[in-house]
């Protein structure tokens, strides 16, 4: 395997993207909660100790400082779980970045099932929802090493708040160096013409595998990335309403308010398809590894191909 093929975690290509943006950008900065390690930031808090507001664990406080220094100027980055990001400073993410319109770009690291063991004190199976609901902010959840590089070109050069949630996971690469993200746009990662997957993050090599393994069985699947949550991509959504008769949404969230309601909302207004939520039930997750909670919910390659052949039996 070279370097180009080669997996990474999104931490790992946050922090070189960073690193090198501190040649040209001399406002940006790192705000962190006692998440350094945990972002991956180590190299770059090190060799960039004046770039770093470290506020231990504090996420209101490190949203709001983060607000103020963005209002002067500054372009900071929040790193810390998104499970508290998402939750404990929301009122902070909410009133402070969004209202105000302050350019603070929050990361939510160790999002979804990351944390397996340590439970759902840790599990950020919301977050989705509750960013989403919150005018004039950005929601994006990358899926490989390009796409995440891409992402942060744009969000580095972008005026605007956004939340941006990753995991820990080395990711499986579905894209290729020269992919260009744009906000509000879905990408057609594989053609079919039996039913369509939209999947976002981590889930969506998992879709592309389920796909793979239905064509098998002479189902032909197409697989769309929603990496850009919001904005929405509602022109391509609309489109593939009127294409398919089955859409089924993949995610790393519960099935309440996840991109499966935001790609409900635009399918309903056609009234063709039919639109499966293939997601973590509306109950506290079981613990154990990311594998087996994925296995046990139908979230990985096997369950999601399961679950559309029972989809089309029907």
């Amino acid at each position: 395997m070279n370097n180009t093929d080669e997996k990474l975690t999104a931490n790992a290509v946050i922090a070189n993207t960073l690193d090198k943006a501190t040649a040209t950008d001399p406002d940006l900065l790192v705000v962190t909660c006692d998440s350094r390690g945990s972002a991956g930031l180590v190299p770059f808090t090190n060799a960039h100790p004046d770039r770093t507001v470290e506020m231990g664990i504090a996420e209101q406080n490190a949203v709001t400082v983060a607000a103020g220094l963005a209002h002067e100027g500054k372009h900071p980055f929040v790193f810390s779980p998104a499970s508290f990001l998402a939750m404990r400073s929301i009122e902070q993410v909410k009133v402070d970045v969004a209202f105000n319109k302050n350019n603070v770009k929050l990361i939510g690291i160790s999002g979804g099932n990351s944390y397996t063991w340590l439970g759902n004190t840790h599990h950020s199976l919301n977050d989705v929802a509750i960013t989403r609901a919150i005018p004039d902010l950005e929601v994006y959840q990358p899926c490989d090493k390009y796409q995440v590089k891409a992402l942060f070109k744009y969000l580095l050069k972008s005026d605007k708040p956004a939340y941006v949630r990753i995991g820990k996971r080395k990711l499986d690469n579905v894209y290729h160096e020269d992919f260009d993200f744009v906000p509000g746009k879905a990408t057609v990662i594989r053609e079919g013409k039996d039913i369509c997957l939209i999947s976002t993050g981590e889930m969506l090599y998992f879709a592309l595998q389920a796909a793979q393994q239905l064509s098998k069985a002479g189902i032909d699947a197409e697989v769309v990335d929603l990496g850009s949550i919001k904005p929405l991509d509602t022109e391509m959504i609309g489109k593939l309403a009127q294409q398919f008769d089955h859409l089924v949404t993949v995610e790393e969230h519960d099935v309440i308010n996840g991109i499966g309601a935001a790609v409900a909302s635009e399918v309903a207004k056609y009234g063709h398809a039919k639109l499966d939520i293939l997601s973590f039930p509306d109950q506290p997750a079981i613990q154990g590894t990311q594998d087996e909670v994925f296995h046990y919910y139908g979230l990985d390659a096997e369950g999601i191909k399961n679950s559309v052949k029972e989809i089309l039996s029907k």
